[in-house]
């Protein structure tokens, strides 16, 4: 297959992206390298994908539409992947333009571009945070979810909607997979895994929000991109497609896929974890909950093994060491 992938130098994109080459696909990655983060994490994952022969990549933004069009063209691909958006829930609340840039003028180019090209599949990211204040779990994709509580999640979720509408207007075959707290090597310097380690292995204070009094349905990457990879066969169509528990719409070739690992962990586990892995003890200032952010996210994924056979099972003991020695490995600590 030629794949189209935006965000490959993005953490979860550069995962996929190496997977799938594994495979022997053909993989055309695109990417803005934006610099929320530090962007020579991204070149160097760029760099390593590159050492394979059958990787090609454009570096421009997804509201760049002549170049993002240009590239799905060049590339003629069978699938695309959208994972690129701009990432964060604590940063959209100071932010919140930069959102609307990346997520949903963005992601309307990507859409287009896929209805043009003629995709026998699109797959794009949503998150579980667009369950929002719903607190009825663990979360199946048929619950209702439409009290976002932060700007980022509220993109998301227009994502979703646009897709849908795109998939009846133009039977364009589109699969959304709601993620649950991704982690991993290679991780994102914002989220939570990379700030305690780097925190931990500094002796400095790190960050506990509403007291510890959180939980998460942690996902090992590798069980994540496994998941997508499972997925773009699993291509949506009409009611003969439908599994039991779906999510596939009765008016278009469009469902929603949770990807998670099923089990809902305690943020002060997940700490004692990371001081198991690197040895040391964390020093931990609690804080109260933040904006925007929500107590618990805890995944039903039945839907993603009744489509694949598939569910994520790495336990959040080995996910964190594997974590642990990348992150030493990479910073020589």
């Amino acid at each position: 297959m030629r794949i189209f992938i935006t965000g490959t130098a993005g953490f979860i994109g550069f995962h996929l992206a190496e997977l799938l080459l594994q495979e022997g696909h053909e993989v055309h990655g695109y990417d803005g390298m934006s610099d929320y983060y530090d962007v020579t994490l991204k070149e160097r994952r760029h760099a390593l994908l590159r050492q394979h022969p059958a990787f090609a990549a454009t570096e421009a933004l997804l509201e760049d539409d002549a170049r993002l069009q240009a590239a799905v063209q060049a590339c003629a691909p069978d699938v695309i992947v959208h994972l690129a958006a701009q990432a964060g829930v604590r940063y959209s609340i100071d932010n919140p333009r930069a959102y609307v840039d990346a997520n949903i003028i963005g992601t309307f180019n990507v859409m287009e571009a896929a209805r043009q090209a003629g995709v026998r599949h699109l797959l794009m990211a949503s998150t579980s945070s667009v369950y929002g204040a719903n607190t009825e779990m663990p979360y199946a994709e048929t619950h209702k979810a439409d009290t976002q509580m932060s700007f980022y999640a509220a993109t998301k979720k227009a994502n979703e909607a646009m897709a849908h509408a795109w998939a009846h207007i133009h039977g364009l075959p589109v699969t959304m997979f709601r993620f649950f707290t991704v982690y991993g090597p290679w991780g994102r310097p914002d989220m939570a895994l990379f700030k305690f380690t780097k925190g931990i292995l500094e002796g400095r204070p790190i960050d506990v929000y509403n007291h510890g009094d959180m939980w998460r349905d942690f996902t090992y990457v590798t069980d994540l991109v496994r998941g997508i990879r499972l997925l773009i066969d699993a291509v949506p169509g009409g009611p003969e497609t439908a599994v039991a528990g779906d999510s596939l719409s009765p008016v278009a070739p469009f469902r929603v896929v949770n990807i998670g690992n099923s089990t809902k962990v305690r943020l002060e586990d997940f700490i004692d974890a990371i001081e198991a892995a690197t040895g040391r003890k964390a020093q931990r200032n609690y804080m109260p909950m933040q904006p925007g952010d929500v107590p618990a996210t805890w995944a039903d994924a039945g839907l993603l093994r009744a489509l694949t056979g598939y569910a994520p099972e790495t336990g959040i003991a080995d996910g964190v060491a594997r974590f642990v020695e990348w992150y030493r490995d990479y910073y020589g600590q």
